[in-house]
Order: C-alpha cells, then sequence, then structure tokens
C-alpha cells in the first residue's frame, strides 16, 4: 500500500511516484528485482584500455533503451609505466562506492521526504604495490583499505542525515561488493 503526502513530487532529482511504483512493483513480483549488468573491456596498448557499458537485463527483460554506449578508459599513470590515459580500474571502484552511496542517500532522502542541499565525498584508499608487482606474497593485491568521509546537508536534523547515509550504506550494492573482504571505513561530516 502507497502512502501518499504534500511532498513535492520530485526530491533531490527522483521521481518519488516512479520509486514508489518500483517499491511496489517489486514487491508484487520480486522476480523483477533481478538484474544482469554488464561491462565490456578492450586492450588498446600498454596498460590502457577501454570499457564499453550499454545494455543490461532487469525487471523482467532485455534493456535496450540506451542508444549509445559509455566509453571508459583506464590506464596507469606514468610512474606505473602508463600514458594516464585515464584512471587506473581501483581509482574507478573508489568512484563506484562513491556514487552507489549518493544515488542510494538520494533516492532514500526522496522517499522519507527529504531534501538534500548538498552530498559530496571524497573517498581515498590505500595500496601497497609489492603484492600487485609480485615482490611480497604477505601483501594483498587491492586496497588494504577504503575510506569514504561524505559531507551531507539538507533540511533535516543531523541525526536524520547521518540515518539517511547509514542506510544507504545499508543498502549500496557496490559497499557490499567490496566489504566482503576489504575493511571499509566510512565517515559521515553534516555540514550546516
Amino acid at each position: 500500500m502507497m502512502t501518499t503526502t504534500s511532498d513535492p513530487a520530485v526530491r533531490n532529482g527522483v521521481d518519488r511516484a516512479a520509486l514508489f511504483a518500483t517499491l511496489d512493483a517489486v514487491k508484487a513480483n520480486p522476480d523483477l528485482a533481478r538484474f544482469q549488468f554488464r561491462a565490456t573491456n578492450r586492450w588498446l596498448t600498454g596498460t590502457h584500455s577501454q570499457g564499453r557499458i550499454r545494455g543490461f537485463y532487469g525487471a523482467g527483460a532485455e534493456d535496450n533503451t540506451r542508444i549509445v554506449d559509455f566509453v571508459l578508459d583506464a590506464d596507469h599513470p606514468r610512474v606505473l609505466t602508463g600514458a594516464d590515459s585515464g584512471p587506473t580500474p581501483v581509482e574507478f571502484l573508489l568512484h563506484a562506492l562513491a556514487a552507489c552511496l549518493t544515488a542510494g542517500l538520494a533516492n532514500i532522502a526522496a522517499a522519507r521526504g527529504v531534501t538534500l542541499t548538498s552530498v559530496e565525498s571524497t573517498v581515498t584508499g590505500d595500496i601497497n604495490l609489492l603484492g600487485i608487482l609480485g615482490l611480497s606474497d604477505e601483501v594483498r593485491n587491492g586496497y588494504e583499505g577504503i575510506k569514504v568521509d561524505l559531507r551531507v546537508s539538507g533540511d533535516a536534523p543531523d541525526d536524520v542525515l547521518r540515518d539517511l547515509v547509514e542506510r544507504s550504506r545499508a543498502r549500496s550494492a557496490v559497499y557490499d561488493v567490496l566489504t566482503g573482504g576489504v575493511p571499509v571505513d566510512v565517515t559521515v561530516d553534516v555540514v550546516s
């Protein structure tokens, strides 16, 4: 059962009616929740590769609404034998985490009638190249830890904004993927 309020139809750029309709449709038919996202990647030269993202399966069908590919170049910086033609793959991972937490926060805040005025994040990852370079079997190849610093402001009290961030973290697909072995520290700075 959907609850209607006097809140605006669109909040934080989120169409609330579409959000609640999606939730209701998935509750009524849980098979609609099954999605498969895909990316392709092609090596260009050296450490430079190019990824493409377009179609996906979701809501019970193949989705072909995207009419062009999203093209993503990845490379390594010159100090790591690359040409700096794009971010490193591990930098994309940091961006994915920030983007997932931010999107979730916007949706959850909209659903709860909270207007956000600013959401900014800085995501840092510490990595020791001894593992990647094969110079130590005792050093992991990936991040040793990731830290997310969020600065959030909106028309709700600090504790409510912090709770929205926590709910976004708890529902974030990227956070879930990363925490299956990678320590992630999330802190929140509420900006008034």
